[in-house]
């Protein structure tokens, strides 16, 4: 923020780097499987927010990744990681959404998670596994079940695809792939 401030980088620099950095990583490299989609107009919104004269709030131009299960009224989609869901249309943003937006926040991707936040059945064999996200890695034991349903927005900011990330709790979902991945996660109360 201090970097932005004083004129040391642009929002729009910013999310080159993470562009760049999700490009090395997510899908190549150690193919970590973080991010479903990430937004083609960051750069443009980032743009915009550079020149804009007013800040609009402390998250003004930072780019942050939310969970796929939180509805983005943009060309994102919003499919809690099934494909049953892809290329439906929301009709707002998440209440979430709307105040990261309000703030100055650039949505810059959805995260990865375990299929409909783990409801496919009571017994999970695996955590961070969805047909549109696929395998989601643990960012520090190879092939290593990264925990979930928050698993890609935990493995995002662990990697440094992101600042701050954006998952949701019920039962540990927040909370166990905090730890496993070596970050802070923090459970609404």
């Amino acid at each position: 923020m201090d970097a932005m401030h004083n004129n040391k980088i642009t929002s729009k620099q910013l999310v080159e780097l993470y562009l760049q950095r999700i490009d090395q990583v997510n899908l190549k490299g150690p193919s970590l499987h973080a991010l479903i989609e990430t937004n083609p107009d960051a750069l443009t919104i980032a743009h915009r927010l550079d020149h804009e004269r007013n800040r609009r709030g402390k998250l003004h131009g930072i780019p942050i990744i939310v969970k796929d299960n939180m509805a983005t009224y943009d060309k994102l989609n919003t499919t809690a990681g099934s494909y049953a869901l892809l290329g439906s249309k929301v009709s707002r943003d998440a209440f979430v959404v709307q105040q990261l937006r309000k703030a100055g926040a650039i949505i810059l991707g959805k995260a990865s998670l375990s299929e409909w936040s783990n409801f496919r059945s009571l017994v999970v064999p695996r955590n961070g596994v969805s047909g549109r996200g696929g395998v989601s890695k643990s960012a520090y034991v190879t092939d290593g079940d990264p925990s979930g349903s928050s698993s890609g927005s935990a493995i995002a900011v662990s990697i440094g695809l992101c600042t701050v990330a954006l998952g949701t709790e019920t039962d540990g979902s927040v909370v166990a792939p905090a730890s496993r991945n070596g970050i802070v996660g923090l459970k609404p109360t």
